[in-house]
């Protein structure tokens, strides 16, 4: 049994995560000491440093592992020993276990995060044609995501459509049960989004470092469901925007629970307690 733990955060505007307590509060109910760390770069002292030596500075600390966030879920792949199959297949990596010789091994829990948090939050929601706006490492997982859950027709956009349309050419490849995937140029977005079912944030957009919307919610219909991955702050502007037109919303609160509940056990070889770590992430506040 790990005896303790010595965790980080890798990102960017990331000093007000929920993540560090969660994993501490789970780790001393079973009583493992752990220290969970966020490493933000843009703070300051950190401006100048690479992924590369983050990485390498973690290990030579002793580091048990890193959750890795916008923007390095893809970046970090190519530094690790080894990558998860889903991970790989994915090509994005949230999580990376880093064992006592230093040996770094990737894997990918947003997908499992993000199904679990639609499952729980929007079950029995259309899912027809969904819009996903964000192709990058969260958007490569909530994409495989809504694959496996059964979506049938996903439209992404992305400021990089090459990017948008790598996304959609993986998830057609890869779907086990047929989902139709495309992609759109941002001046598309407006359209797909007025006949859609459904619209998934899987941009930083919304976040206190990112304020705003990714896309002009007067086109939403009050029969819309509306998704964001952000969950700092909770309610976001798209959220408050989409509720206003009555449409049913899901935060970001299951996705980022969701997977930490799973990296924890990677971490630690021990289960998390569900309720528990969700109790833990809404005190602080929406």
């Amino acid at each position: 049994m790990t005896s303790s733990l010595l965790l980080g955060l890798i990102g960017d505007g990331i000093s007000a995560s929920r993540t560090p307590r969660m994993h501490e509060n789970e780790g001393a109910a079973h009583s493992i000491p752990t220290i969970y760390r966020t490493i933000d770069i843009s703070s300051p002292h950190l401006a100048e440093a690479t992924l590369t030596e983050l990485l390498a500075a973690a290990i030579r600390l002793g580091f048990d592992g890193l959750n890795i966030t916008h923007p390095f879920k893809q970046q970090v792949i190519g530094l690790l020993d080894e990558v998860d199959p889903v991970a790989a297949r994915i090509n994005s990596v949230n999580t990376v276990v880093i064992d006592s010789a230093g040996r770094t091994t990737g894997y990918n829990t947003d997908v499992t995060g993000f199904a679990a948090g639609f499952r729980a939050g929007l079950h029995g929601a259309a899912t027809e044609e969904v819009v996903q706006i964000g192709a990058g490492g969260a958007g490569r997982a909530v994409g495989f995501a809504l694959a496996e859950l059964g979506i049938g027709e996903l439209i992404i956009a992305d400021t990089d459509v090459q990017r948008a349309e790598g996304l959609a050419a993986d998830i057609v490849e890869t779907s086990s049960v047929g989902t139709r995937a495309r992609a759109i140029g941002l001046d598309e977005l407006e359209g797909a989004a007025a006949s859609a079912q459904g619209i998934v944030n899987a941009t930083p957009v919304g976040m206190k470092a990112y304020p705003g919307t990714p896309v002009d919610t007067s086109v939403f219909g009050s029969e819309t469901w509306v998704a964001d991955v952000v969950y700092f702050p909770l309610e976001t502007q798209l959220l408050a925007e989409a509720r206003v037109k009555g449409c049913r919303t899901l935060d970001g609160s299951g996705m980022a629970v969701n997977q930490a509940i799973d990296a924890f056990e990677l971490f630690s070889g021990q289960k998390a307690d569900p309720q528990r770590m969700r109790e833990t992430f809404l005190s602080f506040g929406s």
